[in-house]
């Protein structure tokens, strides 16, 4: 068997491998300002900013923060969503050699707290709305100061005008800064694009810190070099040989702070000069549809539950809109099902092509062909430069032949450098330059891989990550349960959904209502079980672990009877 089989099945122009620049991952943002210093690199709610302008943002920003203290190394949070702000605050932290935190706008006050305690972020940058809640944790954590930026400043005179009279107090963007405190357009007003230091940036210097949930269900952080992101970068950018440099228009409604949207989205955007649309909540079916049309968006990635959505909105099932603008759409994060793909390429005439990756990676490791054979279940070939095997389950490192089912592990330019302050769990993901998944696979005779399962039991409710035992160490500290497990059951619509198996004290009572409100206050909205069972025991092994998958079997068998 030949040791890269994927190779021969590359779309015509896919280089095997790729030159990859030396250089810090701003450097896309630079030159594409330099080649299309006119073109949009933000369009949001109609209001643009061009390249030339988010460069000189970027670098008034960056001076800003280095007054304000940061220096090279300094990790700073952004708890932003997808507004052209998120974009200054990323590359100005960049430029002066900071590391960026992105916090899912998602979070409750405690999982903000653990984030920026683990981090050690000393500033945030925050949307107004999200400011009172940072300010609550504020003094259990090492933030000293928080830049607040209002979602109408980057909206057009307009309709700026018309969110401050109608919208702005009733949707908790209006308020009051307290100590220290600044508005993000008073310290950019401060400063030229000329007076940002010149801080000596290396392709081997971190950039991001991205968490994702643990084995434990305690969040780490990833860390990812600046090379780590421009390899990613490039190599999703060169997967897509028909992306014409400077004339695409890339959807953006898929979170920026989750490294699928930042790099998959924003950063191969801006390596390519296309224009992004922002769409701050994808939710808002309306909102994505009617930027789509407008913008001619010409690539979109997104989750198979967007895609769904889309497929099942009214006004598109009637034709209302055009969406055939569309081309390509790498679609990540959750499983695709055929159905969804089939039904989404009809109505736009576009490509969606699965792929895989992790925070680790820090996020394409496979896709399948943009033009090539797409295979049903298959999470595609290796990227250029990505080499991939199966191991054995119990003694991993045996190499398993064509077809057997074991974990994949993966080597790359885009892999990470470690966990921070986790060397025990950076020395199980990381041995001898290959980086182990947790996710059991398997790959046939032409280099096409499959997930088959997941070792570390990860649920994904839309593309989201969450940890069982997370939710399971919430709901156990409610006083009327006694026994908890949770795990991921299939959903037609998100793919995956979070379903709680709960034992009651003897004596006590408590409603399925009453455990989701207790959820609700604690944690994420899409960690929140959508299904809660009750139970007189829940199954266990010999040593009284309790048997998840058990749980899962049953309500499989339960739904298909």
């Amino acid at each position: 068997m030949e040791h890269k089989p994927w190779l021969k099945r590359y779309d015509e122009g896919v280089p095997k491998t790729i030159d990859y620049p030396k250089v810090p991952l701003f450097h896309f943002l630079e030159e594409s300002a330099r080649r299309y210093p006119n073109r949009p690199c933000t369009i949001f709610k109609g209001a643009v900013i061009s390249y030339q302008e988010m460069d000189s943002l970027t670098n008034r920003l960056a001076a800003g923060l280095a007054d304000l203290g940061v220096k090279k190394g300094d990790r700073v949070g952004i708890f932003i969503p997808n507004t052209p702000q998120f974009l200054m605050a990323y590359y100005a932290v960049l430029k002066i050699g900071g590391v960026v935190v992105a916090t899912n706008p998602m979070y409750s006050a405690r999982e903000i707290e653990h984030q920026a305690n683990d981090s050690g972020m000393k500033i945030m940058l925050v949307m107004s709305n999200f400011y009172n809640q940072v300010k609550k944790v504020q003094p259990n954590t090492k933030i000293r100061q928080i830049i607040v930026t209002n979602i109408k400043e980057t909206l057009s005179p307009v309709t700026a005008l018309l969110f401050t009279l109608f919208k702005e107090k009733k949707s908790g963007f209006r308020v009051t800064l307290q100590d220290n405190d600044i508005w993000m357009p008073d310290l950019i007003a401060k400063y030229k694009p000329e007076d940002r230091p010149d801080v000596e940036v290396s392709p081997d210097d971190n950039a991001i810190f991205q968490y994702s949930g643990g084995t434990t269900g305690t969040p780490k952080a990833a860390i990812a070099m600046h090379r780590n992101l421009v390899a990613n970068t490039l190599q999703i950018q060169f997967w897509m040989p028909n992306a014409v440099m400077g004339k695409e228009v890339v959807l953006m409604a898929i979170p920026l702070y989750h490294v699928y949207g930042m790099v998959a989205g924003m950063n191969f955007a801006l390596s390519a000069g296309a224009s992004l649309v922002m769409v701050p909540d994808a939710r808002d079916i309306k909102d994505v549809v009617v930027n789509l049309e407008k913008y001619k968006a010409t690539i979109f990635p997104a989750v198979p539950a967007l895609y769904n959505a889309i497929n099942y909105f009214p006004d598109v099932v009637a034709g209302k809109y055009d969406l055939s603008s569309i081309k390509a759409c790498i679609s990540g994060s959750a499983p695709l099902l055929r159905e969804t793909k089939e039904t989404f390429e009809a109505l736009t005439g576009g490509v969606v092509f699965e792929g895989y990756g992790l925070s680790e990676a820090p996020t394409a490791s496979h896709c399948n062909p943009l033009s090539g054979e797409n295979r049903t279940g298959s999470i595609g070939l290796p990227l250029p430069d990505v080499d991939a095997r199966i191991v054995d389950l119990d003694d991993e490192e045996t190499v398993l032949p064509v077809g057997e089912i074991g974990e994949i592990v993966l080597k790359g330019p885009q892999v990470f450098k470690g966990y921070h302050n986790m060397p025990t769990e950076t020395r199980n993901a990381l041995r001898d330059g290959w980086l182990y998944t947790g996710d059991i696979a398997r790959m046939d005779e032409d280099g096409y891989f499959y997930i088959v399962d997941r070792k570390k039991e990860v649920i994904k409710p839309g593309g989201f990550q969450v940890w069982p035992r997370e939710i399971e160490e919430i709901l156990q500290e409610h006083p009327a349960l006694v026994e908890v497990g949770v795990a991921g059951v299939a959903d037609p619509y998100r793919g995956e959904t979070v379903k709680a198996w709960v034992v009651v004290e003897p004596g006590k009572k408590v409603e399925k209502e009453e455990l989701r409100e207790w959820c609700k206050e604690r944690m994420a909205k899409y960690k929140v079980p959508t299904q809660i069972e009750f139970r007189d025991e829940l199954p266990k092994t010999h040593v009284g672990k309790l048997l998840r998958r058990e749980l899962v079997r049953q309500h499989k068998e339960e739904q298909e009877g």
